[in-house]
């Protein structure tokens, strides 16, 4: 009853696999000012962990946001053919030439993978040495449990045993538990069977902001103008993240260990990271 009463009117029996749908979030997160602050933070605090150096950004998943605003020469793209894409495509299988990027950026992406580990050996094989991927994904803590299991719409299951998501729809199928089983509670897997990824950063954060911003499918429950007093207020809430952390701010870097597929780039590829625009919308 209460997500119902929450809903955000025009999101309301939309499916999520639609491309429409992102569209409509796009529209959602440009009109909501507390919102878009919020990933107007995440976007700079991911662009400071971009390295120096050769090769270009790729972001995954870019449909609904608007990190080229800020990095304009990112190369957008997304699973669903919604518009102003660079590329559309799927993450476990890059068009893009070997060693080519520095890094991949993902907001809210990895937990609809559905394979986690094939998307992490296709980015080793088109990130340099020392490139790296950045991502913002839901974490799971004891206040985070309870949200993401109570008010949450997509589906969040930290005790699933594997890596993989049943289910077609590219949207529609999730975990949101999934970034915390990979990278925290099966670490040791992780690191045994990906050593092309060191985890440089884990911190999570934003206890509450995104939820009372609404995100992209609940009403806002607080104006754009109070932004800066809860940016405070989780400020001095720092040390005790690991309790109330809602999402967590990832950094991968990629190591020298050889990567483990073989090579998917092309002739018209030399030169360029993207070796197949043919999927652009």
């Amino acid at each position: 009853m209460l997500k119902r009463f929450l809903a955000y009117p025009s999101t309301r029996g939309r499916d999520l696999d639609d491309p429409q749908t992102t569209e409509l979030r796009r529209r959602i997160l440009k009109d909501k000012a507390f919102l878009r602050r919020l990933y107007v933070e995440w976007y700079r605090n991911i662009l400071r962990d971009l390295p120096s150096g050769k090769g270009a950004v790729l972001e995954i998943g870019s449909g609904a946001g608007f990190f080229q605003e800020l990095l304009p020469e990112v190369i957008t793209s997304d699973v669903l053919p919604v518009s102003g894409l660079s590329l559309v495509l799927d993450a476990q299988a890059l068009p893009l030439a070997d060693a080519s990027l520095r890094a991949v950026v993902l907001i809210d992406v990895l937990h609809h993978l559905p394979d986690v580990e094939r998307f992490l050996v296709e980015a080793a094989r088109c990130v340099r040495p020392g490139g790296v991927i950045v991502m913002i994904e839901p974490w799971v803590t004891a206040w985070s449990r309870w949200i993401w299991g109570r008010l949450h719409h997509e589906p969040f299951d930290p005790d699933a045993e594997s890596w993989t998501l049943a289910g077609s729809g590219p949207l529609s199928r999730a975990n949101v538990a999934l970034p915390w089983i990979v990278l925290e509670r099966d670490r040791g897997r992780f690191e045994q069977r990906l050593p092309e990824w060191r985890i440089a950063a884990l911190r999570p954060c934003v206890p509450f902001r995104y939820l009372v911003s609404g995100g992209m499918s609940l009403r806002s429950l607080m104006p754009g103008w109070s932004f800066g007093t809860w940016r405070w207020l989780e400020r001095r809430m720092q040390r005790w993240m690991n309790t109330w952390g809602l999402f967590a701010h990832i950094v991968l870097c990629r190591t020298d260990s050889p990567g483990r597929t073989e090579s998917h780039s092309s002739a018209d590829g030399a030169g360029s990271p993207v070796g197949n625009r043919s999927a652009r919308p």
